[in-house]
């Protein structure tokens, strides 16, 4: 069974948080609505975010930016998350809005145990499950009606205790078990990811990581790009995705510095 890629910013958000069952059925079967690409749900390169190109290691488990920041540990609730998200205004040319369909967590389950933190993120429910969370969508208003404009998913999640650090040490050791990819299952069929890589990407907050994760529809490669960003309790999660290019997309590197610099 095939379900159809929804409007451009829905599939650049909550659609992806699902890739292959979202795009294709059990038999890979591309949307023949949309010819297997979802309009508008490309992320656009950006000329403030760094190269992708260089050594991944170079950055391994992202150190901290020069100057730490520090951090009060407060566990926010999801008032107090929602109060330190990014708004419209405080990036130029950016809108954020509440991520429509944001409850509704993707139900992929990895075939390989090493690879589940991945794919907890892809699901939009990173592990270990968090105090509480908050989905926006920000959004180039200078690109609208642009192909490729460019739209972000945030993720914002608090964690009790050390289990903050758990989650950036659980994906960081994921990174690198499952470079060769894996395969997960949900309710609508499986689904395939060939490659993840780590990327060079500039540090943020007290801790941080970015890396690439390259899913399969029909034989098409389609990028997806995450970043978690961790100052004391609170996680941040960066995601961008490429549907109609097998390019790598990038993060907007103005809007992962100022969201950081916002955490508690």
């Amino acid at each position: 069974m095939t379900r159809v890629f929804r409007t451009a910013a829905m599939a650049a958000t909550t659609a992806v948080l699902c890739l292959a069952a979202s795009a294709c059925g059990p038999d890979g079967e591309k949307s023949e609505q949309d010819g297997g690409k979802a309009a508008g749900a490309t992320a656009k390169p950006s000329g403030a975010a760094s190269s992708t190109a260089g050594d991944p290691a170079a950055s391994d488990s992202a150190p901290a930016p020069t100057s730490t920041p520090t951090s009060s540990g407060e566990v926010l609730d999801r008032a107090g998350l929602a109060k330190v998200a990014l708004t419209t205004g405080e990036v130029a040319n950016y809108e954020v809005t509440p991520m429509q369909g944001g409850e509704e967590s993707g139900t992929e389950r990895s075939e390989n145990k090493d690879c589940e933190p991945l794919v907890a993120v892809i699901n939009g429910a990173p592990q270990p499950t968090p105090a509480a969370t908050v989905f926006r969508t920000v959004m180039d208003k200078s690109e609208e009606g642009k192909d490729d404009q460019t739209v972000v998913t945030e993720i914002l999640t608090s964690h009790p205790k050390d289990t903050a650090q758990q989650l950036m040490r659980g994906v960081r050791d994921a990174v690198r078990a499952c470079a060769g990819g894996f395969r997960t299952s949900s309710e609508d069929g499986p689904s395939t990811y060939t490659e993840v890589k780590q990327l060079p990407l500039p540090p943020a907050g007290q801790e941080s990581i970015a890396y690439q994760v390259t899913g399969s529809i029909e034989g098409d490669k389609v990028p997806l790009v995450f970043q978690l960003v961790r100052t004391g309790s609170t996680v941040v999660t960066f995601y961008v995705a490429e549907f109609i290019t097998a390019k790598t997309p990038q993060l907007p590197a103005e809007l992962v510095a100022a969201q950081a610099a916002k955490l508690p």
